[in-house]
């Protein structure tokens, strides 16, 4: 099983699919990154030698952030907004939903479970 970026990436897969298993890589990067260490997209991972596992590991680390390392710069953005007391902020805050959609009805990804109203029946 190959490790990468602290994933194991599954074996039975193309490169480029596995490589989307890694936070912060989507299919354009997976593309990329085959493209640029030579790797055919055809290939499996189980099929990979070493030395290639190694050179896509090697590529990552210089050129992209992933895994840890993306998600603390993420929810350290969203703190910043919070902390300056921004829109965007107080909606990061209350757990509603940030990008403007309407939350008369829906969002309830965002809100949570639907709360039943005491008294409210008609």
């Amino acid at each position: 099983m190959a490790r990468i970026a602290g994933v194991n990436i599954p074996t039975g897969k193309r490169v480029p699919i596995a490589l989307t298993y890694i936070h912060g890589i989507g299919s354009m990067y997976a593309d990329q990154i085959c493209e640029s260490v030579g790797i055919d997209r055809t290939r499996r991972v189980n099929e990979l030698s070493d030395a290639e596992v190694l050179q896509i590991r090697e590529y990552i680390d210089a050129n992209l952030t992933v895994e840890g390392d993306l998600r603390r710069e993420v929810q350290m953005n969203v703190k910043r907004l919070m902390d300056l007391g921004s829109y965007r902020g107080l909606r990061h805050r209350r757990g509603l939903p940030v990008r403007g959609q309407r939350t008369h009805t829906n969002a309830r990804t965002r809100k949570g479970p639907a709360k039943p109203i005491a008294g409210k029946k008609k």
